[in-house]
């Protein structure tokens, strides 16, 4: 029977997507998996996590692969051993292969299958995405946490992890951008189909426009995200009461200032306006945004800002929707990155279980096996 340990972290050791301080990290993991354990029971020792898009690398790679013995159908040892071989690429010195995702098998006959084994076929190709990570990342993931006496059993980029729970059955067949808005980063993730394109992250979210509403009134941050919350308009011209707003942390003021709406409104607008401007820059500069058909919006960060789809869709000039998946309202909003890691990982057809080490002891050395560990990810 498998266990899952489903960990939301908040960690004040890291900035925009960068790890600052790796001892206050290693801190709350520890606190946070120390509370895990009394409360479910059991022992972790080792743990699954996301990467920030700007730290991953995909390459597309296919292999044809001959059945060894095509009478008796397609094994599960010619399956491993074609993933095995997408895995054999040129890698560029400051990076590291993390994962191999296998998301088509088609047979000699042309049929695409999502699991070839048993099919009575001579060969077949495998069209897979090897997930490759920055090596100076996954050294400060390594340090934090071994000072946290963890072991890692994966890395999976935060968009793939959360396309299945993100997207609806018609948007996993399309070529789909799929935009995170969190607290501090968006993360992009793009999807031809089933292929993991492209990912990387802009270093801006929902918590830069609560800090420039602050800035710009002079208020409080406590303030500010509760006008950003209960105001929150992407687009100025939606305004339908320009309503007067009594501010009571004003620190010009005495403490108190009043202000429209509309100023609050303009606030919101130029960062939305700039986050979707970068986004918009870095597709056309990768050369696929004219592949993409529609952009799906999700993140804690921008979706209880009414209209902000509307300002997306002006600035890509694609369309743009909230994200609708089936499972986005059943799982709340905090734990829907946790939950789409461990759905990605028990969905995984040819993953062998290297861990989650839950109710078992780990004597190795961490850090001098973290690297050998991820190499083998998932596969023997």
């Amino acid at each position: 029977m498998k266990s899952f340990a489903l960990l939301v972290i908040n960690v004040i050791g890291i900035q925009k997507g960068k790890i600052i301080d790796e001892n206050e990290i290693a801190r709350v993991i520890h606190h946070s998996i120390k509370e895990a354990e009394e409360e479910a029971g059991l022992k972790i020792n080792s743990a699954y996590l996301t990467i920030p898009g700007k730290y991953v690398t995909i390459v597309q790679n296919s292999i044809s692969k001959e059945a060894k013995d095509k009478y008796a159908g397609i094994s599960a040892k010619d399956v491993t051993s074609s993933i095995m071989q997408a895995k054999d690429i040129d890698i560029p010195e400051d990076k590291q292969i993390i994962d191999v995702v296998e998301n088509q098998f088609i047979l000699e006959n042309g049929k695409i299958v999502s699991d070839p084994i048993g099919n009575l076929s001579g060969s077949f190709t495998l069209k897979a995405q090897v997930i490759l990570a920055d090596k100076d990342y996954m050294r400060q993931i390594a340090s934090v946490f071994r000072k946290a006496n963890l072991d890692i059993d994966g890395l999976v980029p935060v968009t793939l992890a959360q396309r299945s729970i993100i997207l609806d059955s018609n948007e996993l067949n399309d070529n789909v951008m799929l935009l995170d808005i969190g607290a501090g980063n968006t993360d992009i993730g793009v999807f031809e189909g089933p292929n993991f394109v492209y990912t990387n992250t802009i270093p801006l979210g929902g918590d830069s426009i609560t800090n420039d509403i602050s800035l710009v009134l002079n208020i409080s941050e406590e303030e500010a995200d509760r006008l950003k919350k209960q105001y929150g308009l992407a687009l100025k011209s939606f305004i339908d009461n320009d309503n007067e707003i009594l501010l009571t942390t004003c620190k010009d003021e005495n403490g108190k200032k009043v202000i429209r709406s509309s100023q609050l409104i303009e606030i919101i607008e130029a960062r939305i306006e700039e986050i979707f401007s970068l986004v918009n820059k870095d597709i056309t500069m990768q050369g696929i945004k004219s592949r993409i058909n529609n952009v799906i919006l999700t993140g804690q960060g921008i979706t209880n800002i009414n209209k902000s789809d509307v300002a997306g869709k002006i600035i890509l000039n694609i369309p743009v929707k909230i994200a609708t998946g089936r499972l986005i309202s059943v799982v709340r909003p905090e734990y829907r990155t946790a939950y789409s890691l461990v759905k990605y990982i028990a969905s995984r057809q040819f993953v062998k279980t290297v861990g989650s080490n839950i109710d078992s002891d780990s004597e190795e050395n961490f850090f001098q096996t973290v690297f050998e560990r991820i190499k083998e990810f998932f596969y023997s």
